[in-house]
């Protein structure tokens, strides 16, 4: 079963590394969607999974359709990813 990974950004320097850390950590069953919120997505699908699952500050990551633990507070890190399931098969 397919993990489905939602990455909201902005763009900027801070962002980026987390981004880049998702990647980094995933696997093949791991499906990622990045939504680079300051270039706004036509269809405004990203502003409405924003508002559904309370992003507050980016960068922020949803899996499965719940925004993970380590986004609703300070910081992301590796541990935080693994333990939402992001790299396992």
């Amino acid at each position: 079963m397919k993990r489905q990974i939602e990455i909201f950004t902005a763009g900027c320097p801070v962002c980026e590394p987390v981004v880049q850390l998702v990647k980094d950590t995933a696997c093949e069953n791991c499906e990622i969607t990045v939504y680079n919120l300051s270039e706004p997505c036509e269809s405004k699908i990203c502003v409405k999974k924003m508002g559904e699952y309370g992003v507050k500050r980016l960068p922020a990551i949803a899996v499965n359709g719940e925004l993970i633990g380590c986004c609703t507070n300070d910081g992301i890190t590796k541990e935080d990813l693994i333990k939402a399931g992001i790299g396992s098969s």
